[in-house]
């Protein structure tokens, strides 16, 4: 009787099978944002009625919003290499802000995020502030990402560039791509 009722049950779920094969081969987007000094009720999808954001309130939206979230630290360059990484900033030696005459930068020889999403077939993208070391080895290239787009360090250190993935550019425009409004 068991063996009859397992058969009944493998051919009731047979339809499902192709469906959820279907959706497993198709990965979800993942899209982080990590911003520096934003409070809760900056953005109008959080109840700002001052800041109008409706691009962000869109991925609020029609994706995943999460209301709680916890900085490892309170300063940048700790708190973004424990997002990355998932470990504590003062385990990987990175007490401090890096500075545009830091020879240091995280550690290449931890393991990011994005090289998590690398090996599981997807393309990686930070657009932004990196702020994890700007000489070569600390460059973002290094640590998982396909592209970048965007400044090594707080852009009220020293010489402010951006980065068209490793060329430098001190104009801040992306060649072939319009101006964005990204609020």
């Amino acid at each position: 009787m068991q063996k009859l009722v397992r058969t009944f049950i493998c051919l009731l779920l047979m339809p499902v099978f192709p469906a959820l094969a279907q959706v497993a081969a198709t990965p979800p987007n993942i899209v982080f944002i990590f911003a520096d000094d934003l409070g809760y009720g900056d953005l109008s999808s959080f109840g700002s009625t001052t800041i109008d954001t409706p691009r962000i309130d869109s991925l609020a939206q029609d994706g995943i919003r999460l209301t709680d979230f916890y900085a490892a630290s309170p300063v940048c360059s700790p708190s973004r290499a424990s997002l990355l990484t998932g470990r504590y900033a003062s385990r990987m030696g990175i007490r401090h802000v890096f500075m545009d005459d830091s020879p240091d930068g995280m550690p290449p020889s931890e393991i990011t995020l994005a090289e998590h999403l690398q090996a599981a077939g997807y393309r990686t993208g930070l657009v932004g502030k990196w702020h994890l070391g700007h000489r070569e080895p600390f460059m973002p290239w290094n640590q998982g990402f396909d592209e970048f787009h965007g400044v090594p360090y707080s852009n009220d250190m020293g010489n402010f560039f951006f980065y068209h993935n490793r060329e430098m550019d001190r104009t801040g425009a992306i060649p072939g791509w319009p101006l964005l409004t990204l609020f």
